[in-house]
């Protein structure tokens, strides 16, 4: 990757996020009952959720790892590693799904009583926890590179988390593969930050939503494209509210809910 193309991309986060704080709200002059209700009692909740325990000791586990993963990125590449050849502890440090987000995704998980849920980009299995952890949820997830879910299937084992089923092929040939009755709580879309593949990903998902479903998108603001995508799927006529919290963008279809957009800080 050339030093033009990382300053560009950097400088295009930078101009992304300010404007994000610019536009963004806190609880404060939101005017959705529900909105509200989800942002003071689950994305404000200082409770602390057994769930927090166990996250962290496995994250704290894998940032000591030795071990060194050669992968295969079938996504849209990286802006961490210039090689495929990843120590684990580098993925779990700067790739994985941070402390932070980890608990939001463990209160939204206990907030909405997510009991069914699927997962696309498993990576060393952290996303997967925050979600799986308690040992309450049913968890498909989905990852193309087979070292890395290798990898995520032996800390599942080493947990018990037997409720987590681990499919090893393409976002869209796994998601061909899914029986149509089949019915999500929860869709985390985290792997191949590309703007076309990631609205290709959404229609495919549909089908598999129900009223009261979740979807969450990784890394909105991570190029134009996955830019473009989001603003796309916030006009698409089955959504009904969404939620920017810049790294993630929250999508619900609430047919009972006035169509509208936030931009929360969090």
């Amino acid at each position: 990757m050339s030093v033009k193309l990382i300053y560009y991309k950097m400088w295009f986060k930078v101009k992304a996020f300010l404007k994000f704080l610019w536009h963004s709200k806190n609880q404060h002059g939101i005017h959705s009952p529900f909105v509200y209700k989800l942002i003071t009692k689950c994305f404000y909740d200082k409770s602390q959720y057994p769930s927090y325990k166990l996250w962290n000791e496995v994250q704290q586990e894998l940032l000591n790892s030795e071990d060194i993963l050669e992968v295969e990125d079938v996504g849209a590449g990286s802006k961490v590693f210039n090689s495929n050849k990843r120590p684990v502890s580098k993925i779990a440090k700067h790739v994985s799904i941070s402390r932070k987000r980890a608990r939001l995704m463990i209160r939204l998980v206990d907030y909405l009583k997510i009991e069914n849920a699927l997962e696309l980009g498993t990576s060393i299995g952290l996303g997967s926890i925050s979600i799986a952890g308690s040992g309450q949820v049913d968890m498909k997830t989905i990852e193309a590179c087979s070292v890395t879910l290798d990898y995520a299937q032996d800390q599942f084992e080493k947990l018990r988390l037997t409720r987590i089923t681990s499919i090893n092929s393409s976002f869209a040939e796994s998601l061909a593969g899914l029986k149509s009755e089949e019915k999500f709580d929860l869709v985390f879309i985290d792997g191949h930050h590309d703007g076309k593949a990631t609205l290709e990903y959404f229609k495919s998902l549909l089908k598999y939503k129900h009223n009261d479903a979740l979807f969450i998108f990784d890394d909105i603001h991570w190029s134009p494209s996955m830019e473009m995508a989001w603003e796309r799927i916030k006009t698409h006529p089955e959504v009904q509210v969404t939620i920017d919290t810049f790294q993630w963008g929250l999508v619900f279809f609430r047919k009972e809910q006035v169509k509208q957009d936030f931009i929360i800080r969090v």
